[in-house]
C-alpha cells in the first residue's frame, strides 16, 4: 500500500511538472556602434555640393529613427556634423565593447564606371574571423536591395579596423563618382532602404 502511494505521488509530481510553462529566457541585447565617417571640416569624398560626411550622417540618423527593436541598442561615434579624430572614434567604440562596430563611408574614384558597395576587414586582427563572417552576412542582406551593386570583401589596415577590440566592418556604401551610385546615395527613400538593410542584419547578430 505504501509503495502504491509513493508511486502515485511520483506520477502526480511528473504530471504537474509537465504542465509547468518553461521560463523563456530574455532575448540577448545587441549593442552596435555606428561610425559615421568624417564630419566637420573633413568632408570626405565630394561631388559638386554633395559630400560623404552628409550622406553617412543622414543614413546614421535614419538607422536611429527606424530602429524599433528594443533588443538592439545603437551607439554612435558622432551624431552631428563634428570632426572626431580616428583615435577618439576607436576609443569610443572600444569603451562600449559592442557586438559590432560598423563604420560607414562613401567612396570616389577617377574611374567613373567603378561602383558598388564594398566591405573591409583587417586580416591581422584577432577579430578577423568574426568580422569577416559578419561582413559576409551584411553583404547577403545588402544583396536583397535591388538598388545596390555588391562588391567583394577586402582586407585593409584602416585605423578603426586595425585598433578595434571587437568585431569591426568598414563599409563603402557606393561611389559618388558614379552617377547611378550617387543617385541612390542621395535619395531619401534609398537611404531608408540602406538603413533598413543594416537594421535587419544587426537584428540577426547572435
Amino acid at each position: 500500500m505504501k509503495n502504491t502511494t509513493k508511486l502515485f505521488l511520483i506520477l502526480t509530481a511528473i504530471v504537474s511538472f509537465a504542465f509547468v510553462n518553461p521560463k523563456l529566457s530574455e532575448p540577448k541585447q545587441i549593442n552596435v556602434v555606428i561610425d559615421a565617417a568624417h564630419g566637420g571640416y573633413d568632408f570626405g569624398a565630394t561631388s559638386n555640393s554633395i559630400n560623404e560626411k552628409q550622406i553617412v550622417e543622414q543614413i546614421s540618423n535614419k538607422i536611429k529613427a527606424l530602429n524599433k527593436n528594443k533588443n538592439v541598442v545603437i551607439h554612435f561615434t558622432r551624431s552631428s556634423d563634428v570632426f572626431i579624430p580616428l583615435q577618439e572614434r576607436s576609443n569610443i567604440a572600444n569603451t562600449i565593447k559592442p557586438d559590432l562596430v560598423l563604420s560607414l563611408h562613401v567612396n570616389s574614384s577617377k574611374n567613373q564606371d567603378k561602383s558598388g558597395v564594398e566591405f573591409f576587414v583587417y586580416k591581422d586582427s584577432k577579430w578577423y574571423e568574426e568580422s569577416n563572417n559578419l561582413a559576409v552576412k551584411l553583404s547577403s542582406e545588402f544583396a536583397k536591395n535591388n538598388s545596390l551593386t555588391i562588391g567583394e570583401i577586402k582586407n585593409a589596415p584602416f585605423y578603426i579596423l586595425k585598433y578595434a577590440t571587437t568585431p569591426t566592418v568598414l563599409v563603402e556604401l557606393g561611389y559618388l563618382s558614379n552617377e547611378n551610385d550617387k543617385k541612390y546615395l542621395t535619395d531619401d527613400k534609398e537611404q531608408n532602404k540602406i538603413a533598413e538593410n543594416i537594421l535587419e542584419f544587426v537584428s540577426g547578430i547572435k
